[in-house]
């Protein structure tokens, strides 16, 4: 039995490149002690669509975690193609760099540790892409420094929009659960960007800057 639904696991078998190097980083990522918290296959192969629709060679990860985001992506870029990724636990580094390379693509990828809400503060890069995969309650702080180094025409992408379906209880009292609201608000009224949710696995919102 697959663990990932079927309709999902379709998509996986019918048009992603879920290889060998792929399914031992999602597996190994919780055996080497990191949350199991990974994007799914299905949806690391939707940002490889969205690196190629955009041509992108420039990308931003902000949260690394064991680095299988970030191998979907660099597989998807041009020679000249290039990652920086922040993380703030050394562990989750150290893991993220044997998987790169792992899957061969160490070179096109740079760690750089310590919390990204400091990190970004020196990066003065305007980007084609920025994947955020971090902790929620940051989420509004990220999207205000993202949306000023986006190119126009890239795409800003924000992982668990739908926070494991919790985003729809309109009477919840939870902290996490109303910022996550307030910030999926926030960037739909955005007259900057035009924005949607990607409804697989746990939801992705997704912003064109125009």
């Amino acid at each position: 039995m697959s663990e990932f639904p079927a309709a999902s696991q379709y998509v996986i078998d019918t048009f992603s490149n879920y290889d060998d190097a792929l399914q031992r980083i999602y597996k190994e990522t919780p055996e080497k002690g990191l949350p199991a918290i990974s994007i799914s296959p299905e949806e690391g192969y939707f940002l490889q669509f969205l690196l190629r629709s955009i041509n992108a060679t420039n990308i931003l990860e902000i949260g690394t975690l064991g680095g299988f985001s970030a191998t979907w992506m660099a597989r998807a870029l041009p020679g000249d193609g290039s990652i920086t990724t922040l993380e703030l636990l050394d562990q989750h580094a150290a893991v993220a760099h044997e998987h790169f390379e792992l899957a061969g693509v160490s070179d096109t990828i740079e760690i750089v540790l310590g919390d990204a809400r400091e990190t970004i503060k020196t990066l003065d890069t305007i980007y084609d892409f920025i994947f955020i995969d971090a902790e929620k309650m940051d989420y509004q702080l990220y999207y205000d420094w993202a949306v000023d180094h986006i190119r126009t025409g890239g795409i800003l992408a924000f992982h668990n929009a739908f926070l494991g379906g919790q985003i729809i209880d309109k009477h919840s009292d939870n902290e996490r659960v109303l910022e996550m609201q307030a910030f999926n608000k926030r960037v739909a009224q955005d007259s900057r960007v035009h924005c949607t949710i990607y409804p697989a696995g746990d939801g992705m919102l997704i912003a064109i800057r125009l």
